[in-house]
């Protein structure tokens, strides 16, 4: 399997960080994972802002040179794991910024007749572990599950990927927030997976 890591945080002392480094040590361990690529969307400079004109146009955007290495992982992954925190009920503009730009029409699915198009990137399979200050249910009780919904119905299913699992970790700055435990389940899921 090869697994492309999508890492989206300012801050390499921070708790999103050692989620990262904890599914690095866990696929490092696990003998079905062949390679691994990290995309640190802050330390690459990311420009998550769209540009549309006369010269660059959406219908366009699967065929953009600024972002062709991103599309060749995206291509090369079988699995293609999500870190990051929620903030405002949702992932931050700076992977938001990504997505718009990445699972774009012509690449990530392809219109048809019918309701729903074709999605593109069937066979692969997604997993996002996600941080948050509020409690672990906030999403769930307040917002309706938003993000899951969003990640999972309105991006991922609507290309073709079907596999999508969710670590949402709640209570993050708390001292009760069993940080350690979170993370030892983070790493053990990678290291079987």
């Amino acid at each position: 399997m090869k697994m492309l890591l999508i890492y989206t945080y300012p801050n390499h002392n921070s708790l999103n960080y050692a989620f990262l480094q904890k599914v690095i040590k866990g696929s490092n361990e696990n003998t079905n994972i062949e390679e691994l690529q990290v995309l640190d969307l802050y330390e690459e400079n990311f420009d998550p802002l769209l540009v549309f004109n006369e010269q660059k146009r959406r219908r366009d955007m699967y065929t953009d040179p600024n972002i062709e290495k991103y599309r060749k992982q995206i291509m090369w992954a079988d699995k293609i794991v999500f870190i990051y925190p929620i903030w405002w009920g949702r992932p931050p503009a700076m992977l938001l910024g990504y997505i718009d730009q990445l699972f774009s029409s012509n690449f990530a699915y392809k219109d048809k007749k019918g309701l729903f198009p074709e999605g593109l990137l069937k066979g692969k399979s997604v997993v996002c572990v996600s941080t948050m200050k509020g409690p672990t249910n906030y999403p769930f009780l307040w917002l309706n599950n938003s993000h899951k919904i969003l990640m999972k119905r309105a991006l991922f299913n609507f290309v073709g990927i079907k596999k999508v699992k969710f670590f949402e970790f709640g209570n993050m700055e708390s001292p009760k927030g069993n940080q350690k435990k979170k993370l030892e389940k983070v790493y053990n899921y990678f290291q079987k997976v």
